[in-house]
């Protein structure tokens, strides 16, 4: 696969992605943070090291409206100034997102417009929305979860809204590093045999 639409994120075993009562300030929920101390490895040479690295080196960004606005719009810059495509519902009138940011609200141009802007690169997904609407769109390729050795309670989830389609998927990665382990699957497409 040339440029694959990966989803890059921190999980929870029972599935959630950030603490309870995320909003700004708040950005990650209650206790939340827990899910990213692996990311006090992230300049090793371990896999944490190894996993940071490969999503730093995507060459586009997709990511659902709350993400980025939570974010602080990632003052128009997620990383080395790889174009950001906010997945949203709709744009206001005089709303222009900073930096290399700019609003989509069609999903399967959303995905087309990053792999172009990517070239050969991978393609980072972030946010739990952005992430359902490219799953139920068919354009999701991978996902990269970070399954973090603890078990939330609440908070939001990644996989809550994907419909009642079936998603096999394909394990191609596997990663153990201190406190979390990095999982990689390849997103079958219906009919694809395993």
């Amino acid at each position: 696969m040339r440029n694959p639409i990966r989803l890059y994120m921190s999980m929870s075993l029972d599935g959630y992605i950030t603490g309870p009562d995320d909003r700004p300030g708040q950005e990650l929920g209650r206790d939340g943070g827990r899910l990213f101390d692996w990311l006090d490895d992230r300049e090793s040479e371990g896999p944490s090291g190894q996993v940071y690295r490969e999503a730093l080196a995507t060459g586009a960004v997709i990511t659902g409206r709350r993400t980025f606005e939570l974010a602080g719009r990632w003052q128009g810059d997620h990383h080395d100034g790889v174009p950001i495509l906010v997945l949203t519902h709709q744009v206001d009138d005089g709303d222009v997102p900073p930096g290399s940011a700019r609003f989509v609200t069609d999903v399967e141009e959303c995905a087309r417009q990053a792999r172009a802007a990517a070239g050969d690169r991978p393609v980072m997904v972030h946010g739990a929305g952005a992430a359902q609407a490219l799953l139920r769109a068919g354009q999701m390729d991978e996902m990269e979860i970070h399954l973090v050795q603890v078990l939330l309670g609440d908070g939001r989830r990644l996989f809550d809204h994907l419909g009642g389609d079936h998603i096999e998927l394909d394990l191609v990665r596997r990663l153990e590093d201190r406190d979390v382990t990095h999982l990689r699957y390849q997103v079958r497409r219906p009919g694809e045999a395993a």
